[in-house]
Formats: C-alpha cells, structure tokens, sequence
C-alpha cells in the first residue's frame, strides 16, 4: 500500500475523497442523530391514529352485525383492531391482551407451514413477551387526536409498539394496537448501500481526474527524457489547464533555447576553425624560410599539433550537434560486430557475449563510444574482453584490460578534452586526448555514463546505460 500510495497519483485523490466523504458523513450522523428514526416513528403514529379514527367513524355508522367482519379486514400486518363492551382501565392487562391479538393471524392471510406440517402463527412484530412493568393510560387532547371523543394512549415497550382505545356512540370501546420495529439510528442497510455507490462514484472521478493530470504530466517526462538522451523531441501540445498549458509551454521554450544554444556553439566553433585556418597557413609558409633544419621540423610538428587538434575539435562539435535517427538495435549483436571488425584488424578483442537485448539508440554514436574505449583498453593495457550484463534497471557494457590502471587522482581528468596520460604528445601512441571525452558524452546522451575502475588485473571501463520505458 505504501508503495501505491508513493507511485500512484490516483490512489491520492481517492483516499483524499473517501477521507472527505467519511468526515462528512462522520459529521451529518452526529447532526442528525436518529432523526430518521424520530421521524419515521411521528409518521407511523400519525397514520396509526387517523386510521384508528377513520375506523371508528366508519364501525358508527354501519350495522352492529358488520363489526367482526370490518375489524378483521381492517388488520394490517402490524395494526389489529377489536373492540370491547367496556372501558379499559388496567393499561397491563390492556397489554398482554394486544400482543395476543398482534400474534394472531389474520384470516385473509394464508398461514405458513412449518417442515412439521402445523400452521405457524404471523410474527408482527420483534420478540416482546408480555408482562413487565406496569403502564398507564394517556388521556389524548384533541390537538392531538383526530376526533373530539376521548381517547387513550399507551406504548407498548421495546417492540415500538402503541395502543389506542377510543369510545363510540353505543358506549363500547375500539380497541387499536400497533407493533413494528423501526430501525433506530442513521445506519440502515440503505444509507450503507448509498454511501458504498457514492464512495465507488468519487473514486471513478478520482481516477478520470488523476489520469487527466498525470498524461501530461507523463508525456512531458517521456519528452524531457528523449531531449536528455539527445533525440529530437517534437513539441508538446500546449493545452489543458492553465497550470498544465504553462508547464508545456515552458518545456517546449526551454528545447527551443538549447537547440539554439547547440547551433550558435557549433557555428561559433567552425568560424574559429576556419579562421584559424588563415594564420596557420602563414606560419608554416613562414616556417619553410627558416634556415635551422632542426628549428623547422619542430616548428612544423607545432603547427600540424595545433592543425590537428582544431580539426579534431571541430570534428567533436559538428558530431554532437549532428542529430542521428534513433532506432532499436540488438545491443549485444552491435557490440559483438564491433569486436569482430576490430580483431579483423589484428587488435586483441574478445568478446565474451551478452543477453540479447533490444536497445533503443543512437547505434553509429554508441558504437563510436565503445570503439574508443576498446581502443584504450587495446593500447594502454595490450588487450581487451568485452561483454554486456543486465544490472538492475539499465544495462552495463564491461570493457577489461591488462593494463597498468589510472592513478585514482588522474579518473576524472582523463575525461576532459585534450588530457593525455601520455605526454611524449605523438599521436601514434597517445592521439589527441579526445577519445574518453567523447565516450562519455556520447553515455551520457543517451542518458548514461562512462565510469573507469582500477582491478587486481587491469582497468575495467563501463558504460551503464539505462533500459528506457
């Protein structure tokens, strides 16, 4: 879960929404506490008194011979009606005889049989034995009852059950009882079932939400990981809400800018190149007039150094700023054909293979970084072994030596432009000090990096590259 809860976006949102709904709840609950209830038990003794009444109306005017017929039709599942010659005064006894009328049956009702085969009496109401407490007869006004006669009111106890007694004209008395349970409280198997749909609503929204914000979100990551690697990014669309519209817009601005800030550098630096074209030119026509032979040689080597490392330069910079189409290759198919075409040559390259693994790349540029790593390893440290490993994440290619290693305080000025371990300066042994630089930059286009490392035997160099989504 608290993995979810770091990576998911949309597991935020529906936390935060339940969090709010239950607190909300929480809160109308403890407003509204057993306001239902109150209520639907107001309705139920409403509708019990005007039914009680509209019955004694009707049993005054029909023939005393219809009486046992109309009370029997009368009943309900939870209301009995029967009637009594006198006043009743014991509300106790008044009890008991109503939870006996309650459990009868009604006759137009056809019983339900046990598996014994007997008839089962009709349960009206939830268990409530008789006897008890001793109860006492409330005398109704007639604010609240619907008739002007008098008339008595009882609860029955915990059934939530009411009695009524009301006189007619002949001087008998109708006798009503009432018993059904009424759920006490906000918590009903309805108010359940509609907090679990509103809960399931919120977290959909949630979701619709989350997933609105986080594609943008996600393809301005993927964008801004492709221009890291030095893919050509095309420009995000510049849409939505305003906070996600400026993010894009700012993206897209910040692209343009490095583009421009990579071609000014490379004109800049091909405007130096060609102009130091002209001097150079003169110093070796002006070198040819010297007369010392020993004096020209070494002015001449100065000036083809100097030739050679601007080229080289100029070389670097055109190659970083040229934008290569990227494509998925077989990385261990393209490091094994580079070891083959270098032991072509007569090098001492081994390669001890690799998983196949599809790589999304720059192929020519990776496979110049690798060659110029290989061709150390192959000069300072005699041979070089060459293989591909999965680690983690990403994906490592280990080039091993026989080589004496670098000084641990020489590991990251070898990776700058021009630095040489080598100082005698000849090309043939040391060239021109740009072969890690580039290695590294080229690892680090794609998202990488080139990391050197001293063993027992040799020098080990790695370039780790990361297995892009």
């Amino acid at each position: 879960m608290r993995r979810i809860w770091r990576r998911s976006l949309a597991a935020r949102f529906i936390a935060f929404l339940l969090l709010a709904l239950a607190l909300s709840q929480a809160i109308g609950f403890l407003i509204s506490w057993d306001e239902r209830g109150h209520a639907l038990r107001a309705a139920a003794k409403n509708e019990f008194f005007s039914r009680t009444a509209s019955l004694a109306l009707l049993l005054e005017t029909t023939p005393p011979a219809l009486r046992d017929e109309i009370l029997q039709v009368s009943g309900t599942a939870y209301t009995r009606f029967w009637t009594t010659p006198r006043e009743p005064t014991d509300a106790t006894a008044w009890r008991d005889d109503a939870w006996v009328h309650l459990a009868t049956p009604l006759p137009s009702l056809k019983p339900a049989k046990d598996d014994a085969g007997s008839v089962a009496p009709i349960a009206t109401a939830s268990a409530a034995t008789p006897g008890g407490a001793a109860l006492q007869w409330t005398a109704l006004s007639s604010h609240a009852w619907p008739l002007s006669r008098p008339a008595r009111f009882v609860y029955l106890g915990e059934a939530k059950g009411m009695g009524l007694a009301v006189r007619l004209d002949d001087g008998s008395w109708l006798n009503a009882a009432y018993a059904k349970s009424i759920p006490n409280g906000a918590w009903t198997r309805q108010s359940i079932l509609s907090l679990l749909i509103t809960a399931l609503a919120l977290s959909v929204i949630a979701i619709l939400a989350a997933r609105g914000i986080t594609r943008p979100m996600r393809r301005l990551a993927a964008a801004a990981e492709l221009l890291g690697r030095g893919e050509s990014v095309p420009p995000l669309p510049e849409s939505g809400p305003d906070d996600i519209r400026h993010t894009a817009e700012a993206f897209n601005r910040m692209q343009a800018r490095l583009q421009r800030f990579v071609d000014d550098r490379t004109r800049m630096l091909a405007a130096i190149g060609h102009d130091l074209r002209t001097p150079l030119t003169s110093l070796r026509l002006r070198a040819e007039f010297v007369s010392d032979p020993e004096v020209q040689e070494k002015m001449l080597a100065t000036i083809e150094e100097i030739q050679t490392m601007t080229e080289a330069a100029l070389a670097f910079a055109r190659e970083e700023a040229t934008v290569e189409t990227t494509r998925t290759v077989d990385l261990s198919a393209l490091v094994e054909s580079l070891c083959d075409d270098l032991a072509e040559l007569g090098q001492q390259v081994r390669f001890l293979g690799g998983p196949k693994l599809h790589y999304r790349c720059r192929p020519d540029a990776l496979r110049r970084a690798i060659r110029n790593l290989v061709e150390n390893a192959v000069r300072y440290g005699e041979r070089a072994r060459v293989r591909v490993v999965r680690a983690g994440e990403g994906v490592d290619i280990v080039i091993d030596d026989d080589g004496p290693g670098i000084p641990q305080a020489a590991m990251d000025q070898v990776f700058e432009p021009f630095f040489r371990m080598e100082h005698s300066r000849n090309r043939e042994t040391g060239g021109v000090g740009l072969g890690l630089s580039i290695a590294r930059t080229i690892a680090r286009h794609h998202g990488g990096d080139v990391v050197l490392r001293n063993g027992d035997r040799g020098m080990r160099a790695l370039i780790s590259l990361p297995l892009a989504g």
